[in-house]
Formats: structure tokens, sequence, C-alpha cells
């Protein structure tokens, strides 16, 4: 089939078309197989089942006459059969799925297997009628002719032998065993028994072990067959674990030194990979009499007679030699390490001056082996340095970390780019030895390898910084040469590749730089990356990583200009851009700057270009900003950021009176809410300042009430001495008692109606405003940390008819109430004066 031409090479005149039409026949044919395997109507009938039975009848209408794939069906279900109607379905569904798995295929079996199991870790019925129902069908489908129906059954058996009691181990698994190894059985019986000893060697005591499958495990040991002596082999760790210390050294040491020298390749790895596994478990005259020969042996015929082994023995030599260190000769210490440095460079050495007739020609299976060997060896590599000692490192293994960071394979690399930071760990103050690896692995052509070097990067670069021996008399950027280089070129490899995932972490990673390099270095060569990387990048993560690192940056630089201009950019290019997705990005940025900065930074720089977008013409734009505000207004200080949370509240009461989209009004409404409910930070030093103010103020309009009252009180004592001499008579002291009292009266009537009406009335029209408006009355402090205080001096009261915003304060209403009582008072007093007039005129006509 021709290849399609892309859309704008297209010709669809009449000599074309046709091949077009040919090229749709040609997939038609191929889409005709899959049309053929649909259902038939009669399959279809066949298939269908009464809807009026329940899922006991159903399931075993389905076993006895529905098609295979039905009956795999109801055996997945029978865990949650199980779970519904226990009683029902061991009385009636399981005898028929144990029925039907005599001739079942491997599917059914295979599900059968996963299904018995769920039924015992969901508990769904007691172990003892698990065992009573379930282990007979376990104990009857284990010599299944397909070894992996087998290999199935047999995970099951082992994860139900764990919930076993040890009296139905022992009469139902552990007596049948007993012939079931004997050689008469057939292979897999024997090799089922091999796996099944080494599950029931840590479920009995020692001696029970000793007398009853000992004897089982020597007798399979020496099995004619070889792959019954590898399983077997592979469970003396089991079977080592379970029985102890002492029969270990007396009864499994023979066996493996025995199965170490056997014919078969297989049973040699696996006698060497246990051998390996139970080091710790001898002791040291056992390591040096038996385990040490054996090992060097294996050394020796690798290269020779036994390549087989060659990758097993480059996987586990780094804890041999570690294991074995105590008992080493210094000659045999030497051969060791010359052995590692050999396997380091197998398959790599070009034997020039010889023809293809003297050299035969690598195969491919022989060069992947050589590239297991030398990942392996990559592996142990901080083992080796350990081994070698540290101090030792540049003079007996510097030359191979280099051969294994340079290998030409893939694999090779990644492996030493994972362990890169245990070795930097390990050399400590001689990691300067590696700088250059360092930078080889950054610019490595494979991102496999970056993305594994990346993972510890940070910790990597400090321990250069801090353990080079240049740490302490240069700066920092002159201590790595060629590092920024170096990781330029990895993110920008990273950025042109398709995996996004590879150039996150590293933009993650690249946030530890401040406390690397220089702070120019970081603005000239990547600060403005990272930018570009946020306005050009399509990757959401990626972006956001920029972001982050980004404000990671700007918060270590100190030079203002340089601040400035880079937050001048985020705002023009980012909050004020034409596309709506850099906008978008910008309130992720002001996210980070809130988590990374101040409260003041974001306030002085951010709260009121991130407010602008309030009038965004996109709604997605809007919505992110709602569920932003939160997180906005917890950055301000009362009363130092007044200002701003008057503009927060006037952005919200825009949105909710004009804002159209209804997806973006139920969330405003939401976020109202949301905002209602949170604390606004006080600015202690901030109220202090104006306590003390206010203190200042209360103290002199007090000095004045004071020495008005003064004057006042001795008027009046004037006053009431004139009106002593002037009264005379019962009659005239009476009136003049009645007169105080409407004095007193008209003066309390004063106070009430000056002091008071005027603060409750404008506290009605605000209520009656932010009810008329649908927004609550509680907005105008925006939270619990603007409610009233009338025992704090620090907030003053303010009335706004336009806005319905009130914002009460104890001392400027103490001050009113004082105001107002002094006008009362004076009131009073001229009442007073004005009385004692009448009352004296009416005196005189009265004598006259």
């Amino acid at each position: 089939m021709r290849p399609v031409p892309c859309s704008s090479d297209m010709d669809f005149g009449q000599s074309n078309l046709f091949g077009y039409i040919e090229d749709l026949q040609e997939l038609t044919i191929i889409e005709r197989p899959v049309r053929r395997s649909l259902k038939t109507p009669e399959e279809i009938e066949r298939l269908t089942v009464d809807e009026e039975l329940n899922d006991i009848e159903r399931a075993l209408y389905l076993l006895s006459s529905g098609q295979d794939v039905q009956g795999t069906s109801v055996v997945a279900n029978l865990p949650v059969l199980m779970r519904q109607n226990p009683a029902e379905t061991l009385r009636r569904v399981l005898p028929k799925i144990r029925e039907v798995l005599h001739v079942a295929g491997v599917e059914m079996q295979l599900t059968a297997a996963v299904s018995f199991l769920t039924v015992l870790q969901d508990e769904s019925v007691s172990i003892h009628t698990y065992s009573h129902s379930f282990l007979h069908i376990i104990l009857q489908n284990l010599e299944h002719r397909d070894a992996g129906v087998s290999n199935a059954w047999l995970e099951t058996l082992l994860a139900v032998i764990e919930a076993l009691p040890k009296e139905t181990i022992r009469h139902e698994i552990l007596n049948p065993l007993v012939s079931k190894a004997q050689i008469s059985q057939t292979l897999q019986s024997r090799l089922v028994s091999c796996k099944i000893m080494g599950k029931l060697a840590n479920k009995f005591e020692a001696h029970i072990v000793k007398r009853e499958i000992l004897p089982l495990v020597k007798s399979l040991c020496q099995d004619v067959e070889y792959e019954v002596r590898t399983c077997m082999c592979r469970q003396l760790e089991h079977i080592a674990q379970g029985i102890g210390t002492e029969l270990t050294k007396t009864v499994v040491l023979p066996e493996l030194v025995e199965l170490a020298r056997d014919e078969g390749s297989s049973v040699r790895l696996a006698a060497f990979e246990t051998l390996v596994n139970l080091l710790d478990m001898f002791d040291s005259d056992d390591r040096r009499q038996t385990v040490l020969p054996l090992v060097k042996s294996f050394c020796e015929k690798s290269f020779k007679a036994d390549e087989s082994i060659l990758v097993s023995l480059s996987f586990h030599l780094g804890k041999l030699c570690n294991g074995l260190y105590g008992i080493f000769t210094p000659e045999q210490h030497l051969r060791f390490l010359e052995f590692y440095k050999k396997l380091c460079t197998l398959g790599l050495q070009q034997e020039n001056g010889h023809n293809d007739n003297q050299l035969q020609l690598q195969t491919l299976e022989q060069e992947k082996k050589y590239i297991s060997v030398r990942k392996n060896c990559a592996y142990n590599f901080p083992a080796m340095i350990v081994f070698v000692d540290p101090k030792n490192f540049h003079l007996e293994l510097y030359s191979i970390f280099f051969c294994l960071c340079h290998d030409p394979e893939v694999p090779v690399r990644y492996t030493m780019a994972i362990s890169f930071y245990e070795v930097a760990k390990l050399l400590n103050s001689g990691v300067y030895t590696i700088q250059k690896e360092l930078v080889t692995l950054l610019q490595d052509e494979s991102l496999e390898v970056l993305d594994a070097l990346v993972g510890h990067l940070p910790e990597i670069l400090e321990l250069m910084i801090n353990g080079g021996e240049n740490s302490g008399s240069e700066s920092k950027l002159l201590s790595i040469p060629d590092l920024i280089p170096a990781l330029t070129t990895a993110e920008q490899r990273a950025a042109t590749s398709l995996k996004w995932r590879t150039h996150e972490k590293l933009l993650q990673k690249y946030a530890c730089l401040p406390q690397i390099i220089s702070s120019d270095q970081i603005y000239y060569r990547f600060l403005h990356r990272m930018l570009t990387i946020i306005l050009t990048n399509n990757v959401l993560p990626v972006q956001k990583a920029a972001a982050r690192t980004l404000c990671v940056y700007l918060r270590y630089n100190r030079k203002q200009e340089q601040r400035h201009e880079v937050i001048q950019k985020l705002i023009e290019q980012l909050g004020q851009g034409k596309s709506y997705w850099n906008r978008l990005r910008f309130l992720d940025t002001c996210e980070f700057i809130m988590e990374l900065f101040s409260k003041s930074f974001f306030c002085k720089y951010f709260f009121l270009p991130v407010l602008e977008l309030t009038h965004d013409p996109v709604a997605n734009v809007r919505i992110k900003l709602c569920y932003l505000l939160p997180k906005v207004k917890s950055t301000l200080k009362i009363p130092t950021d007044k200002h701003l949370l008057q503009q927060l509240e006037l952005c919200i009461r825009k949105l909710l009176c004009q804002e159209k989209d209804k997806d973006v009004l139920t969330i405003v409404k939401r976020t109202v809410l949301e905002l209602d409910r949170m604390d606004i930070s006080l600015d202690a030093e901030q109220l202090e300042k104006e306590k003390q103010q206010n203190e200042g103020r209360s103290a002199n309009i007090n000095d004045k009430i004071f020495e008005k009252k003064r004057r006042d009180n001795k008027t009046s004592s004037m006053l009431a001495k004139s009106m002593t001499l002037s009264s005379s008579g019962s009659s005239s002291g009476t009136s003049t008692g009645k007169e105080d009292k409407k004095s007193k009266l008209v003066r309390s009537q004063s106070f009430s109606t000056q002091a008071l009406h005027p603060k409750y009335s404008n506290i009605d029209k605000c209520s009656n405003k932010s009810s008329a408006t649908g927004y609550t009355s509680s907005l105008s402090g925006m939270g619990k940390g603007c409610m009233l205080s009338f025992s704090d001096d620090s907030f003053r009261t303010r009335s706004t008819g336009n806005s319905g915003n009130a914002t009460f304060s104890s001392s400027s209403s103490l001050i009113a109430s004082r105001n107002s009582f002094n006008s009362a008072d004076q009131k009073s007093n001229g009442n007073k004066e004005s009385q004692s007039r009448k009352m004296s005129i009416k005196n005189r006509k009265s004598n006259s």
C-alpha cells in the first residue's frame, strides 16, 4: 500500500483518486476478519441466560450447560458468591466447579487458582472450613500436565500453608509429601515436593524438620534429574533458616559443596547463589576452609569452562568480597580485585593484528552476556570501593570508573549514573576526582542515563562543592569546571526530546543551583531560560516546574535591578500576556511566590496584578483566580494592608454583580463563603503604633473634658448658692427638686439620642445594603480577623454608604460617646441656668 501524502501535497484529481480508493479497499480487506469474528444469532441464543435466575442458579446453569467462557466467568466470580451466600456456594457451586475442573482448559484452571487464593485472603469462611472445602481441590490440581497451571496451583498452596494449623499441614500435606517425593513419582511431582519442603521448614520445630523433612531433602539433592537437584538446591536457603546454624553447618553445607561440583551447570549456579546468600550463617572457619576454596574455583572456571556462572558471579562479587574480607590474605585481596577489573572490561578488548580466521566473531548471545557482566560490575562498584578503601580509589579503581562511565552500552552507563551518588558519598573529601565523569554523564547522548543521574543531582553537586579540595579556597563556580555548559546542554537535550517527564524532573532538580553557582551565572544562563520555557513549552507539568524553579532563582537573587526586571517581565509577559494560557501560568507563578516569598513581598509586587485578572475575558482565568483568592487574602496584614483588603472586597463585589458565566459565578459564591471564614493576620508592630497614637489622643481629649467639667461644676455650684439665697419656703424647695429631676431626664435623653443613635443608624444602613446586594455583611471585614473588638484601640470607625462597609473601633466610639456626653452636660447645665433664672423671677414676683 502506497504511503498517504501530506494534506498539502494531496491531489484530488481523477488520476490520483482511484489510487486512494484502492488504498481504502485494502483497509476494508484488513477489517473483514474482525467482522467475521462477531457472534451469529444462534451463538447469541446459546449464550443467553434467563434473567429471573438468582446468582446461585445462574452459576449452576452456566457451569452445566454453558460454554467455557461462561464457566470461566463463574469461577472468576466465586469470591463474590462466597461473600454474598457462602453456605449455598459451598454446598452447590463448589462441588460443580470441582467436577468441571477435571476437564477444564488452561484458562479456567488459572482463573480457579486465583479465585481460590482470593477467597482465602477475603476470609469469607473460617480456615477450618476452607481447608475442608478447598484444600483437596488445590492438591488434586498440583500435578497438572501444564507447567503454568501447576505453578499457579502451587503458589496458591504455598499461600494457604501460611494460614493452616500445624496438624492440618502434617496430615494433609506433609504425610502425602513422603510418597510424592519418591524417585518413582513424576518429574513434576518431585519438583512440587521440593518447593513445598522449602515452605514447610519454617512451619515446624527444628527436631521435626530434622526427622521428617531433611531425609527427603537429601534424597532430592541426589535426584537423577538435574531439574530436581537445581530446584532443591534453591530451597536449601529456606531450609537453613528454619533449622538454625548448627544443622546448617552439619547438613546443608556438605550438600552445597557436593552440588557446587555437580555436572549440571544450572545446579552449580544454584549452589553458588545459595552459598552467597547463606554466607552470614557460616563462621570464619567455614568461610576460610570451605567457602573460599569454592569461590576461587568458580572464579577460575568462569572464563574457561563455565561461562554460565559468569553473570551470576559478577552480580554477587561485591557481596562476596566484603563477606570474605576478613579472611583474605593480601595476595588473595589483590587477585579478587584484578578479577573484578577484568570483568569490568569484558568484551571490550580489541586484539589488533589478528585476522578473522584467528579470532572467532562474538555471537549475539555472548555479547549480551558480556553487557550483563559489565552492568553487574557497575552495580557492584560502590561495594568495591569499600573493599579497596576509599583512600585507595584513585590508585586502584579510578581507571575502571572511567571505563564504566564511558562504556559503549547504555545499560552500563545507566547503572553507573544510578550508583554515582553512592560513589560520591563514599569518596567524601576525594569526590573531586570524579568531577569530569559527572560532566560526562550530564552530556550523555542517552536520556535514560541523564534521567538516572538527575535523581540525586542536588546531593551530588552539594558533595562536589562541600567535599572537594577546592571548596574552602575558591569560589563555588570554579570548583567544578565545565559544569554550567553541561547543565545547559542537558536541559536543551531534554527539552527537544519527547520525554517530558525527564525534562520536568531536570527542571525541578535545577532549583538547587543557587547553592552551587553564583547568582550572576544563574541570572544570565538559567533564569531567562526558565521564563522562555514558561512562555513557549506546551507541556503543563514542565511549565509549572520551570515556574517554580524561576521563583527559587528570584528568591536567592539579591540584586534589586535584576529582581525588578524579572518581576516586570512576569507581570507584562505572563500576567498581561495576549494568550490566556500565559495568564493561567502567571497565577501558577504567583502561587509559588506566595509559597517561597514573604507576604509583604507578594503584596508589594503581585497583589494588584493578580486582582486585575478579575476582568479577564476568559472564564477559565477568572475561575482559577477565584480558587486562588483565599491564598491571596492570607497574605494580607491588618491594618497595614487595609487598602489592599478594600481592593479585594471591591473585586469580589464586581464579580458577584457583573459576572455572567454561571460556572464562574458558582465558584465566586463558594469562594466568598470561604473568604468569610478566614482569619486575617494582624500586624502587631503597626497595631502597637496606632494604639499608642490613639491613647495619646484619648489622653488629650480626656484632659479637655475634665477641664470643662471642672468649670461647669464650679458654675453650677455658684448658681446653686444663688438659688438657695433667692428661693424660700417649702414650696420653692419642692419645685427646685422637681426641676433637678427633669434636668437629669433631659440630659439622659440627650445622651441617648446624640451618642448612640448615629452609630446604630449606620449599622442599619450597612446591613440593609448588604442584604440588598446578597453579599454577606461579614465581607466588610473579610473574615474573623476583622470582627469587632471593643477592647482594642487599634481599629478606627469608618462607615461608607456607597460600599456598605462598616469598620468599627472601640477607641473612636468611646471618643464619640465622650463628646456626646460632654455636649449633653453642657445642654443640661444650660437648662439648669435658665430654670434657675425663671425660678428667681417667679420668687421676686411673689414677694412683690
